[in-house]
């Protein structure tokens, strides 16, 4: 049975904005959580697992991909994910403000706001990947987390 999973992921370095400490936290958590459980697999492969290598090419996303008798680079547009990106970002500013000093309430608001807009995230992206790499959604969702982390600027 083939094995379509990731186990490694690594962002470039260079293409990785200054991040806050919650930033941070949040981008490896992403990365344990999809290494854990995730499925991903590439259009054409036989099986993994896979390496998959994040970096932003000319201001697009540069997904390389690497697993046994494959080897891949996708480069997809980030313009259909920017406005999600930008206003992902704000809520999270937001809510990193809010838990350290806002009502239970305002801080519920912020993250459902924050979930929804990381969903919506996910699922374009997952429809971005069509016919390159199919993902699941908890899969997609921690790819799109790490996404933006290639824009968080501090």
């Amino acid at each position: 049975m083939s094995d379509h999973r990731l186990q490694s992921v690594e962002l470039d370095e260079d293409s990785l904005g200054a991040a806050s400490r919650d930033q941070e936290q949040e981008r490896q958590i992403a990365i344990f959580d999809l290494l854990e459980e995730n499925h991903f697999a590439p259009e054409g492969a036989d099986g993994g697992p896979y390496d998959l290598r994040i970096s932003l090419v000319e201001n697009r996303l540069a997904l390389d991909i690497t697993g046994p008798n494959y080897q891949r680079r996708h480069i997809l547009s980030l313009s259909p994910l920017r406005s999600v990106i930008r206003d992902y970002h704000m809520i999270c500013e937001s809510y990193y403000q809010a838990i350290r000093n806002a009502t239970p309430q305002k801080i519920e608001a912020l993250d459902m706001g924050r979930r929804g807009l990381h969903n919506e995230g996910s699922a374009l992206l997952q429809s971005r990947l069509a016919g390159k790499v199919d993902t699941d959604l908890d899969t997609a969702r921690r790819l799109f987390t790490l996404i933006c982390a290639l824009h968080w600027r501090g």
